[in-house]
C-alpha cells in the first residue's frame, strides 16, 4: 500500500510541471508556484523514501518544514475564485469551500506530524502525505 501511494504521489508530481506555461491570471499563477513548492518539498521526501536518493535526515527534515510551511498558505491562495484555461482547480473549491479548506488544513496537519528522524518513520509520514493529498485531488483537481 505504502509503495503504490509513493508511486502515485510521484506521478501526480510529475504530470503538474508540465501545465504552467502560458497561465495569464496571476492569481492562478501565485496558486500553481505554492504547489510547484509543494510538489518539490514532497519530491526530496518520496526520493529518499522510495531510496531513489540517500536518505538524509538533516535534508528530510528541511522538505518537511517547506512542505508544511506551503501547505499552510494553500487556504489563502485559494480563497478567492480565479480561473485561467491552464488552471488544474475545478469550480468544486469554491462550491464545496469548508471541504476544500478541511482538507487543505489536514494537508499541514499531517505534515506537521511527519518523523524524519529515520528511514521507516519517514515512508510512513509520506504515505500520510500521499493520502492527504491524493483526497484533496480526487475532489477539486481536473483529472489529466
Amino acid at each position: 500500500m505504502k509503495t503504490r501511494m509513493i508511486a502515485v504521489l510521484a506521478t501526480v508530481l510529475c504530470t503538474a510541471a508540465l501545465a504552467h506555461g502560458g497561465v495569464k491570471n496571476a492569481a492562478v499563477k501565485a496558486r500553481m508556484d505554492l504547489m510547484v513548492q509543494i510538489r518539490d518539498a514532497t519530491g526530496v521526501l518520496v526520493s529518499m523514501a522510495k531510496g531513489e536518493a540517500p536518505f538524509k535526515p538533516k535534508q528530510a527534515e528541511q522538505a518537511r518544514a517547506t512542505l508544511e510551511e506551503a501547505s499552510g498558505k494553500i487556504v489563502a491562495h485559494f480563497r478567492e475564485p480565479a480561473m485561467d484555461a491552464k488552471s488544474e482547480s475545478l469550480p468544486a473549491i469554491w462550491t464545496n469551500w469548508e471541504d476544500f479548506a478541511a482538507r487543505s488544513r489536514q494537508l499541514r496537519r499531517v505534515t506537521a506530524e511527519v518523523d524524519t528522524s529515520t528511514l521507516p518513520s519517514l515512508r510512513a509520514g509520506v504515505g500520510q502525505v500521499g493520502r492527504a493529498c491524493a483526497a484533496c485531488h480526487e475532489h477539486y483537481r481536473i483529472k489529466k
